[in-house]
């Protein structure tokens, strides 16, 4: 959950969502190292009053100044096409729930089970009991099984939506007529908030997204209850 004057990102609840964070922080070291380059060349361009001939005009500066930016690159791309991979990489759901998106609310079908799906509004400000965070708590929470490969199907009802939990590293576009697929690991158990990254229309601030991981034992249990009770 992220917290007043957050700099960095949240904590990571996903094995994705810690390559991620990794990534981030290598492109950001080579970022800052460029920076430090760029700004000496600068300063020592502007306060030197030596000219050097060399300098002027060298094929070998030219030649590192090709290349060195190429050899950057690569060492930028190569780790970000093995995420993008690794993020599109579905293996044997344990799991599938199709989140579909209204204005403005969620709507969970569990596929794995017949008949077993729910409405996911906002809980109003006004009766939101203490601890519960505002604009972000849902009346009814979206649970999955800890430590186990959930599928997640994102489609949309009647404008666009996305689908978007940071901690999991997930965000999906949700598409009328369009069936799109992520995929998660809840590493650990807890409470993950998320909203629509979309601009869906006068609500969509008001569409927080609530997953809830648990050990198996717990969701067979919430699963059966619910199931009980529709």
């Amino acid at each position: 959950m992220a917290h007043p004057s957050q700099l960095g990102f949240q904590d990571a609840a996903s094995p994705v969502m810690e390559e991620l964070l990794h990534f981030h922080d290598h492109a950001l070291m080579i970022v800052f190292l460029i920076s430090t380059l760029v700004l000496y060349i600068i300063v020592a361009m502007v306060s030197t009053k030596l000219t050097n001939m060399y300098i002027l005009d060298s094929q070998e500066i030219e030649i590192i100044w090709t290349i060195l930016p190429a050899i950057i690159l690569i060492l930028i791309a190569l780790p970000s096409l093995r995420i993008l991979y690794l993020m599109d990489e579905i293996n044997n759901p344990h799991l599938t729930v199709k989140a579909i998106g209204h204005q403005c609310y969620w709507t969970y079908e569990y596929s794995d089970y017949q008949e077993f799906s729910f409405d996911s509004y906002m809980s109003p400000p006004k009766i939101s009991a203490p601890g519960q965070f505002r604009l972000l708590e849902v009346d009814h929470r979206m649970v999955v099984p800890s430590e186990a490969p959930i599928r997640v199907m994102v489609t949309a009802e009647d404008v666009l939506h996305s689908w978007a939990v940071p901690a999991l590293g997930v965000k999906m576009d949700a598409v009328p007529g369009r069936l799109n697929q992520a995929a998660f690991i809840a590493s650990r158990p807890g409470v993950f908030y998320g909203q629509c990254s979309e601009i869906c229309g006068a609500n969509h601030s008001f569409m927080p997204i609530v997953v809830e991981a648990v050990p198996l034992k717990y969701f067979q249990d919430w699963s059966n209850l619910m199931l009980e009770d529709a």
